[in-house]
């Protein structure tokens, strides 16, 4: 008899495992932190020109015949705000702009002035206004930032920026590996998503070609960011200044007077030092923004800081745009001499770099341009998370990664590996601790597993 052919056996499948390993935590866990950053960074990017609209009545008027001098607009803000102490004033850059006088004002919360807005050419009042920090930002814009840098719960909140900004690099990065190492038919998918019918490969596909156009940029938002983060930022503060890459000052005491230097935020925000408290002589606003003028400050763009005790005038070029004028002289209110003069040229090179980088992540570096170009990278990464999430759930329960894959590497190869990861997790805190968190609980889940199969077997 004809033998029956053998119906083969498939071995019963194995109940997907529910292991995962750090990097799952990294992406899964890391991802709503960074959801909210890139969210807040988008309205952050989008605020320049909203603010542009909502306070228009504040910032612009008619362009006139003939502005009036900088000191009688001075003395129309005091007016109208009789109890504040003038500290800076910002003439207008451009036709048609107010000049903004800022004071300190019991009103206002700390480290915020009170802008009064002046036309320059008929002198009316035309609002006030708080405004922070050297840029100037108004409550719209102020507020925005607020969320994006801490969700507006201060110094515990901050925790939350830094922690994005410490994981984005190393998922933007790992990403790139990622994607450039796999296997595909021909390059054009490398650069270009494919289209066709939803699904996870084409999920995959936008998101590793936006993630590949998009990387250079996270990489720099994540490094400019830390830049002023709470514990990365010092740390990269204390190699700046080790390296001889420190911000210098500007020297602006007059005769005997304890020496200090100026502040980049010096009569904005909480960097208050100007006012009218100087005795004797002075040459007045007029006069110190004209010997400032013949000085070598000729942006329109200048911030002038009045002179406290012992100190003198200060003008500061603002215009942030390339090619910065970012120059700044001080000078004796007494004569209008100059004190001390200093030019963004003279910057070491880390100085103009970190000062370019910051720039360019709060989208004032090259104006509209740089503000278009960070709510396309804050998309982008919106997208990316989206697109993320949403290939770990059709993959789901997906194959977990093996542990103690490691073991694999050669040792020439983990030691230096090994330390690489230490130094950084010491020099980016938040990401070591949180890297540390993650192994944690994968090496408890682990652990449980184990027992349950021994539980099982036993």
């Amino acid at each position: 008899m004809p033998r029956r052919p053998r119906t083969p056996v498939t071995p019963p499948r194995r109940p997907p495992s529910t292991r995962r390993g750090s990097s799952f935590y990294a992406g899964v866990l890391v991802a709503p932190f960074l959801l909210v950053a890139a969210a807040s960074g988008l309205l952050y990017a989008l605020s320049f020109q909203a603010e542009k609209f909502v306070y228009a009545h504040e910032l612009e008027v008619p362009v006139g015949e003939q502005t009036l001098a900088l000191s009688r607009q001075v003395d129309i803000a005091r007016e109208a705000n009789p109890n504040g102490t003038v500290t800076a004033v910002w003439p207008g850059a451009e036709p048609g702009a107010t000049t903004r006088v800022l004071m300190t004002d019991p009103d206002v919360p700390e480290d915020t002035s009170l802008a009064v807005f002046v036309d320059p050419y008929t002198g009316e009042v035309r609002g006030q206004l708080p405004s922070y920090g050297s840029s100037g930002a108004l409550p719209l814009r102020t507020w925005i930032d607020g969320l994006h840098r801490d969700l507006h719960l201060g110094e515990i909140g901050r925790n939350y920026s830094e922690l994005a900004a410490s994981w984005l690099w190393v998922i933007a990065l790992g990403g790139l590996a990622l994607w450039l190492g796999r296997r595909r038919k021909n390059r054009r998918a490398l650069l270009v998503p494919e289209g066709g019918p939803a699904s996870r490969r084409r999920t995959l596909s936008w998101h590793g070609t936006v993630g590949l156009w998009a990387v250079a940029g996270l990489v720099v938002l994540s490094a400019t960011g830390l830049t002023w983060s709470r514990y990365a930022g010092e740390n990269i503060g204390t190699v700046q200044d080790g390296l001889g890459g420190a911000t210098p000052t500007l020297t602006a005491t007059v005769g005997d007077a304890p020496a200090g230097g100026s502040s980049e935020h010096e009569g904005h925000g909480g960097g208050h030092t100007g006012g009218t408290t100087s005795r004797g002589p002075d040459i007045g606003i007029d006069g110190a923004l004209d010997a400032a003028r013949a000085a070598g400050i000729d942006s329109p763009s200048v911030s002038l800081v009045l002179p406290a005790e012992g100190k003198g005038y200060v003008i500061k070029e603002t215009d942030t745009r390339f090619p910065l004028q970012l120059d700044s002289v001080a000078l004796n209110p007494a004569d209008g001499t100059v004190v001390d003069r200093l030019a963004f040229a003279d910057y070491p090179l880390l100085a103009k770099l970190t000062r370019i980088g910051i720039d360019a992540h709060t989208g004032v570096f090259l104006g509209l341009f740089n503000q278009l170009l960070l709510a396309a990278l804050a998309l982008a990464l919106v997208l990316l998370i989206v697109w993320g999430y949403r290939m770990w759930w059709l993959r789901r329960p997906g194959r977990p990664a093996a542990r103690g894959t490691w073991r694999r590497i050669p040792v020439t190869m983990l030691l230096p590996l090994g330390a690489v990861t230490v130094l950084v997790a010491w020099f980016v805190p938040l990401l070591g601790l949180s890297l540390l968190l993650f192994l944690a609980v994968d090496l408890a889940l682990a652990l449980a597993s184990g027992l349950r199969a021994r539980s099982r077997t036993s």
